[in-house]
């Protein structure tokens, strides 16, 4: 029973609870930098290299075995750089993104720090000391 107190303790803290809305819109916001790679960014960029599917652009290491009746007896060993390039482009863009939002977020924090306190209102020793001042010099 201590286990599972612990356990709530810790699952009602506030930032177990951020990090779990920050991790299913990583997920979310994943998914969607992979759609606009795969269907928009991508495709041109296959047809430059004279390929309409990027993600099939590999070289063949060894090719695959097939035996008299077209049964794959061995798969062929192949290296997959066009499924690489591919990643590699939808991790620049997440990171790109990242960038900005966290860029953003530190111009907002810095608008706030600019933004000088107020001057804190005399204390009451301070208001005596003035008015007493005040007094001196008008005799």
């Amino acid at each position: 029973m201590v286990f599972i107190k612990e356990f709530k303790t810790f699952i009602k803290r506030g930032n177990v609870m951020d990090m779990a809305i920050g991790i299913i819109i990583g997920a979310a916001f994943g998914k969607i930098v992979n759609a606009l790679v795969n269907n928009i960014i991508m495709p041109p960029i296959g047809m430059l290299v004279n390929d309409s599917n990027f993600t099939a652009l590999k070289i063949v290491l060894k090719k695959a075995v097939y035996d008299e009746n077209d049964v794959l007896v061995r798969n062929a060993v192949t290296v997959d750089y066009g499924l690489f390039i591919q990643t590699l482009v939808n991790f620049l863009i997440i990171a790109l993104v990242i960038f900005w939002v966290v860029k953003g977020m530190n111009r907002m924090k810095k608008k706030e720090e600019a933004k000088p306190a107020p001057p804190p209102a005399p204390s009451k020793e301070e208001q005596l000391l003035t008015e007493i001042r005040d007094l001196l010099k008008k005799e």
